[in-house]
């Protein structure tokens, strides 16, 4: 499978997922520092046509693991903090009866940090980058709508599955969304999301069950299906 996949989209594929540098981008970004790794090095030193077959690569591994625990067909999908929404644009080529709503950030942080984020204060996307990056890869508007989570108001309807992959309780807390949620959960609604406290959500949720685990690296997690909210 191909993907249309621009350089303004690499970079900011590339300041999202760090670990899709080469070695000579590491070495610059460590010698050099984040400010100019993410002004200049992410702008002019990157092949987008490499970006774009490792990012693909890695979205579809995201897609077929989720699939395997959670029906997409003909679903409303809110998805929080996907990035430049490889998995989501995969989902609806995949399901194309299937809605998914996005939450996300629109602007560019001065350098590039990674870590906990009490206030989700930092951020790495351009909307009319992941808008242009659906339509140029065939997904009609009826299919995807985008909320800047700064600046609109967020849909205020029941979702059928809730995503934030390596998002939301990850790099800031899940209580930034938690009142939020109050107003769009159902029941029956499934959220999947990456924590390092997966006992923590049994407190919030009657359903938790862990679907895999990341334990080998410096940022270790669990990734978690929440179902059942007791708030």
């Amino acid at each position: 499978m191909n993907i249309f996949l621009n350089r303004d989209i690499a970079r900011l594929i590339l300041l999202q997922r760090i670990e899709l540098s080469t070695p000579f981008l590491k070495k610059i970004r460590k010698l050099s520092g984040r400010y100019f790794f993410t002004n200049v090095a992410s702008k002019y030193f990157i092949s987008p046509k490499k970006i774009g077959e490792k990012y693909l690569e890695i979205m579809q591994k995201e897609y077929d693991d989720l699939a395997k625990f959670v029906n997409f067909d003909d679903k409303k999908i809110l998805s929080i903090g996907g990035g430049i929404c490889g998995f989501e644009l995969l989902t609806i080529l995949n399901h194309q009866k299937t809605h998914i709503s996005i939450i996300e950030r629109n602007f560019l942080s001065n350098k590039v940090v990674y870590g906990w984020d009490k206030e989700n204060s930092e951020a790495y996307n351009d909307l009319n980058l992941v808008k242009l990056f659906f339509i140029k890869n065939g997904i009609n508007e009826n299919f995807f709508s985008i909320y800047d989570f700064d600046n609109e108001k967020l849909p205020e309807k029941h979702f059928d599955i809730i995503i934030s992959l390596y998002s939301m309780d990850y790099h800031y807390d899940f209580n930034l969304y938690q009142s939020y949620f109050k107003k769009i959960f159902k029941k029956e609604t499934k959220l999947i999301f990456d924590t390092i406290r997966p006992d923590y959500f049994k407190k919030m949720f009657n359903n938790v069950d862990i679907i895999s685990s990341v334990q080998n690296t410096v940022h270790k997690s669990n990734r978690i299906i929440c179902s059942e909210p007791k708030f």
